[in-house]
């Protein structure tokens, strides 16, 4: 995984829930390919067929909140949102997506410094967002070494699957 993670931003403001991240309408869609058609579809109707793999969503207080679908981090993987940062999460999605392997971090002020369209630069390790445009920058707490590992390895499913090979490797059981 990358220390530096830069993108194009897309803003939004609090409270965005997850009907609106992927509408309950869509809940039976288990195609990755089909389900990022519809991603944002109402809070951001020009996201599904604009973002770029690598694009960062910055938004309010409370991302996430609402129901604690998976499809909702699912769909934003699928479109290959870059990372998420919010002034907050709701505490399930913000797992769920470290689950799935997205960078989300949680930078107080963070939807105040970035516009639509502004270049973020986040550093990781150093814990700043940075917008490229302005300079401003706001801090956030190191994310924890145990949760990098998880974005590193692509999610949880993933960093299993290589610690059940390499004990497969080693002659190890299960």
């Amino acid at each position: 995984m990358q220390e530096i993670i830069e993108g194009r931003v897309w803003t939004l403001g609090r409270d965005v829930d997850t009907d609106q991240i992927i509408s309950g309408k869509y809940l039976t869609i288990i195609d990755p390919n089909e389900l990022k058609k519809h991603v944002f579809e109402i809070a951001l109707p020009a996201f599904a067929k604009e973002a770029r793999a690598g694009d960062i969503l910055v938004a309010d207080e409370n991302f996430g909140s609402g129901s604690s679908r998976e499809h909702a981090p699912q769909a934003m993987r699928a479109i290959g949102v870059g990372a998420v940062v919010a002034d907050s999460f709701a505490r399930i999605f913000y797992r769920n997506a470290i689950n799935l392997g997205i960078p989300t971090i949680e930078a107080r002020g963070v939807r105040a410094i970035f516009e639509t369209g502004d270049t973020a630069r986040i550093e990781l390790r150093a814990g700043v967002v940075r917008n490229v445009r302005t300079g401003a920058s706001v801090e956030f707490p190191p994310i924890p070494h145990h949760l990098l590992e998880l974005l590193e390895a692509g999610g949880l499913v993933e960093k299993v699957r290589a610690e059940l090979a390499a004990r497969k490797a080693a002659g190890a059981s299960p």
